[in-house]
């Protein structure tokens, strides 16, 4: 499986987290191609691993067992068209990240049903940390399914779906997800500065306290609930702050958050799949 000849189109952050995650898991560098018009992300690309670099997507698909496409949405629908005829001929799995583009549009601009996996990574990918949910049509075969989860799960953990609907959902909770826990942190930390600590301090102790609670809560068996009432003593501290949290209805905000990046969501990919 890690002698798998991969093609990837587009050397953005995205690729580059991929490739560094593969080759860390011993994927032989040789096998990757990566195609890009910027020279410049090729050559960082290649100061950092000995991959094969083109700026010609078709050349970067010769022989290669899985096509990743790591472009733009916006861009997504003149690539795969360019992409077509060799996906047709070579009967590749084709592995898409890119936000938005429905698997149905993507196989309609390609030119077939082609085996065709769409994910949903997160940018905490791009520190090996990231969650990624894959969904897989139905011709894409169960070697086909292991080959693209293990390239995901170079990056973090995978989850698959049996329904493409629900990568809106994935897309509202972890795929924009980063930005809110980003925004409860930068929250915490002025809160801190503002009862009096400096900033490096509340900052370190805004993150250190994010990063701790995420890891407990990753290896417990308790649930988030049963571990938030663990900290919560009667009459304490916590049971305070919480009590105002819960009056500003919290809950309600992040239901309302969830279901604005939802509707977005489709919204774009009906969008993107008008071309």
């Amino acid at each position: 499986m890690k002698n798998a000849q991969v093609a990837f189109i587009g050397a953005g952050n995205m690729a580059r987290s991929l490739i560094g995650g593969l080759v860390a898991n011993g994927w032989d560098p040789q096998t990757l191609s990566v195609a890009d018009p910027d020279p410049d992300q090729l050559a960082a690309l290649r100061q950092h691993f000995p991959v094969r670099t083109t700026s010609d997507n078709l050349a970067a698909m010769e022989n290669c067992e899985v096509v990743l496409l790591a472009v733009k949405p916006q861009v997504m629908h003149q690539v795969a068209l360019d992409l077509a005829a060799p996906v047709r001929r070579g009967k590749p799995l084709v592995i898409s990240i890119a936000a938005g583009i429905r698997s149905a549009d993507l196989q309609r601009w390609l030119g077939g049903e082609c085996a065709l996996v769409r994910c949903m990574p997160n940018t905490p990918a791009l520190v090996q940390s990231g969650a990624t949910a894959l969904y897989a049509t139905k011709n894409t075969t169960a070697d086909q399914r292991d080959i693209a989860e293990t390239i995901l799960r170079a990056v973090g953990l995978t989850v698959w779906l049996d329904d493409e609907e629900q990568i809106d959902a994935v897309t509202a909770l972890s795929g924009s997800g980063p930005a809110y826990l980003f925004l409860v942190i930068e929250a915490l930390q002025l809160a801190g500065e503002k009862l009096g600590l400096d900033t490096p301090t509340s900052r370190l102790l805004a993150l250190q306290t994010a990063f701790g609670a995420a890891k407990m809560a990753l290896e417990s068996t308790e649930s988030v609930h049963t571990l938030c009432q663990r900290v919560t003593s009667p009459g304490g501290t916590t049971e305070a702050a919480l009590a105002v949290l819960e009056q500003g209805e919290l809950r309600e905000l992040f239901n309302k958050a969830l279901e604005a990046a939802c509707d977005r969501s489709r919204e774009l990919a009906k969008q993107f799949g008008a071309d």
